[in-house]
């Protein structure tokens, strides 16, 4: 995804070099700091569409859910007095 957004805004040479440097600087600092690989991280950065698609379900669902424990949502129904 990184690939493509850079791709539409550099095109491709530039997003090549782009994503290079971003791999090279994280190898540097695994190298320099003594961190191993850990494949574990690697859904955050490429996470299949379903998956993304069910996260943002599940923090909508949170998210009105606070509302409503707020008070805020639904919205009152009694008319605004101006």
């Amino acid at each position: 995804k990184k690939y493509e957004s850079l791709t539409k805004r550099r095109g491709k040479k530039r997003a090549i070099v782009a994503i290079a440097r971003m791999i090279l600087t994280a190898i540097y600092q695994m190298l320099s700091t003594g961190e191993e690989w850990n494949p574990s991280d690697l859904y955050k950065i490429d996470m299949p569409e379903a998956l993304i698609e069910k996260q943002k379900a599940k923090a909508i669902k949170q998210a009105l859910k606070l509302l409503e424990r707020e008070g805020l949502y639904p919205p009152p129904k009694e008319p605004l007095a101006s």
